[in-house]
């Protein structure tokens, strides 16, 4: 069978297009979105296990997280295959403690109005070093999070949870809570 040489040109056309294809959505997932599946049960109601999210990995270039922001991290001293999902609490510099089933903030007891139980436990009060931040999910009695595993690195945050997008009937935005 001989090829004529419109079908070649089609032919690499096509090559051509599928490679530039493949490089954006290189591009967009390494540098701008990623999707990502949520593991565990840890931020209901907010999220649910086996939820897939869309993460903004390019927000926190430009800025940085604001308290009740869901983000993905590897936490401290974890495998960089493993990320986590859970909300900002703390930011730099603040004072953070766990007592009498709330989260207090620079002595302010926090209202968090995406929780459906207290806080369980205690912490001792501690301050925030510079580019530390403390995270928590939504589901108090099951999530390890910084209670367990302390502060996380600026560095270790992937980005902003922004979308669920599956399973479609769960699809929606993923606002900021604004304290």
């Amino acid at each position: 069978m001989k090829v004529s040489p419109q079908q070649k040109k089609e032919i690499v056309e096509w090559i051509q297009t599928i490679c530039i294809a493949l490089i954006v959505a290189f591009v967009v997932r390494q540098f701008l979105f990623q999707p990502y599946k949520v593991q565990m049960g840890s931020m209901l109601p907010t999220l649910k296990e086996n939820n897939l999210i869309i993460v903004n990995k390019l927000l926190y270039r430009f800025k940085k997280p604001n308290r009740g922001d869901i983000v993905v991290f590897v936490p401290p001293g974890g495998d960089k295959q493993v990320y986590y999902v859970k909300r900002i609490i703390g930011l730099p510099g603040d004072t953070i403690e766990v007592k009498e089933g709330a989260v207090y903030i620079n002595q302010e007891k926090l209202v968090e109005p995406y929780l459906q139980i207290e806080t369980p436990g205690k912490t001792t009060l501690q301050t925030l070093k510079q580019n530390e931040y403390f995270v928590m999910g939504d589901h108090r009695n099951n999530s390890l999070d910084s209670r367990d595993f302390g502060p996380i690195e600026l560095k270790s945050i992937s980005g902003r949870a922004i979308l669920v997008f599956w399973p479609l009937q769960s699809a929606k935005m993923l606002s900021h809570v604004v304290y």
